[in-house]
């Protein structure tokens, strides 16, 4: 149980930050952690209890705490969410409730489907020029897909390239 929750812990160290090794966890990390795993229930633990105890565990001068710091904490908070338990089982008890969880992107913008918006962002019903600029997925050609289209006329035109022989 405690492998799963150190996967855990270095899955939230490592949240939000690409140079992070996910060694060490800070205190907005810490309280993510709690909040994604139900630890955080707004009763027996709310997030100022939450940042309390991170406070409590660190050391000074340092901003983020250790996998063994982690353990103490949550060690800490166990002993508050399961008041009947000794502080074993309530560590045990709250390693269970971090199992398999990772960091959730919340806030994270969805594309819209309301409306003429599903329509109009549906490349396979592109038609004329704009079809050839985007693959079967949906995913645009770049140059490759505007190649063609430095012609100056339509892509329909029949005449094309005939100006200058009417001009002489």
């Amino acid at each position: 149980m405690e492998s799963e929750a150190e996967k855990t812990f270095h899955l939230f160290a490592a949240f939000g930050d690409s140079s992070s090794s996910g060694s060490n966890l800070n205190n907005q990390n810490f309280v993510k952690l709690c909040k994604d795993c139900g630890i955080i229930d707004g009763k027996a633990i709310t997030p100022t209890d939450v940042d309390i105890v991170f406070s409590k565990v660190k050391e000074k001068n340092v901003r983020s705490i250790d996998w063994s710091r982690f353990q103490s904490a949550i060690k800490e908070l166990g002993q508050k969410k399961f008041t009947g338990k000794s502080p074993e089982e309530a560590l045990q008890s709250m390693f269970a409730l971090m199992k398999n969880k990772g960091p959730v992107a919340s806030g994270v913008t969805k594309a819209m489907t309301v409306g003429g918006v599903d329509r109009l962002t549906d490349p396979s019903k592109y038609t004329g020029s704009h079809k050839d600029r985007f693959d079967e997925v949906g995913k645009g050609k770049g140059k490759a897909g505007r190649e063609d289209m430095n012609t100056g006329y339509v892509s329909g035109y029949k005449g094309a390239g005939t100006y200058d022989k009417k001009k002489k």
